[in-house]
């Protein structure tokens, strides 16, 4: 009697092991990702190389040269570096400037995160409010410039209509020396915290619900679990936000060229309004550069610092 000996099924028979690709074929593989990555970003290379990398590079080189449109480039050294430090104006405009800077650390940095605190709160109408918060930034910046620029009016304007209304003393506002920066910086605070807000909004809701009850029953009150629980978990996107307003503020123009051209007596000239009047007033284009690269360079280091000493604060931490 002759034995028959059953087939394993299909399913669990042993099937050929596929040999590996070669290494070639792998390198090969990832050349080609990688070539349609960057195939994907050559138009972004392409424009920050036209009107970022490739103006920086130029203003550096033109810093050091005799410049008109029109006229062949002379190599001047540091002559142009040497006559803007003896212009009157240049203490004034950095002055102006970094003061511009301080002021609004101190009134406009703590506005949007108390905002942001309010609306994270709201249990009603959130989309209306963020809307109302935003709209500011929709806006064109030299629409909104003039706009305040009316309000700030001493004669007839909204500001001092109202404070005749309160029977209070007016004020001269953009127009008076003494009060023409703070004004200023008041309208650059409305015009740009929408943005900072809706980030500080979007911290805020990421930080879990658990620290805070936990916070309450520990018998945390409103402003101790801001500080305690609120502000820590925040820290990064603060930090970047101050660091990112310093650098912001301290290229302050917009708000000098409409509203008070640099006046009244030289109070609102700034380092970029300077560089703007060398360049199209005075066509000094080597000097606007020279100035340009000061700028650069004092911005640059301060960053460097900056986030040198926040991430040794965070390491310490």
């Amino acid at each position: 009697m002759t034995k028959t000996v059953e087939r394993p099924p299909a399913a669990v028979r042993a099937r050929p092991v596929k040999a590996p690709s070669p290494a070639g074929d792998r390198g090969r593989r990832r050349l080609t990702d990688h070539l349609r990555a960057y195939g994907f970003l050559l138009g972004g290379l392409v424009c920050f190389a036209l009107f970022s990398w490739y103006p920086a590079i130029r203003a550096v080189v033109i810093a050091f040269q005799k410049y008109t449109p029109g006229s062949d480039p002379e190599w001047v050294g540091t002559a142009n570096f040497t006559r803007v430090l003896s212009d009157p104006e240049f203490g004034a405009a950095w002055r102006n400037t970094l003061t511009f800077t301080l002021l609004a650390l101190l009134i406009g940095f703590a506005i949007p995160f108390v905002l942001a605190l309010v609306l994270n709160e709201l249990r009603h109408a959130k989309a209306f409010f963020r809307v109302v918060v935003y709209l500011p930034v929709m806006i064109p910046p030299v629409v909104s410039a003039l706009l305040w620029k009316w309000f700030y009016d001493p004669g007839a304007g909204l500001a001092n209509e109202a404070l005749r209304f309160l029977h209070l003393p007016t004020s001269n506002w953009s127009n008076g020396a003494d009060t023409a920066l703070v004004s200023l910086v008041i309208v650059a605070t409305w015009a740009n915290m929408g943005g900072t807000v809706l980030i500080y909004l979007a911290a805020l809701q990421s930080v879990p619900g658990e620290l805070y009850e936990a916070a309450e029953l520990d018998g945390a009150g409103l402003l101790q679990r801001i500080r305690h629980v609120t502000i820590p978990q925040t820290r990064f996107v603060i930090l970047m936000l101050m660091l990112l307003q310093i650098i912001a503020t301290m290229q302050v123009f917009t708000e000098p060229f409409v509203i008070t051209g640099g006046g009244p007596e030289n109070a609102t000239v700034t380092v970029l309004y300077l560089i703007y009047k060398y360049a199209f007033l005075y066509n000094d284009f080597g000097g606007a550069c020279a100035l340009s690269v000061m700028l650069l360079a004092l911005l640059g280091a301060f960053s460097a610092v900056y986030l040198r000493l926040t991430r040794s604060g965070e390491e310490a931490a």
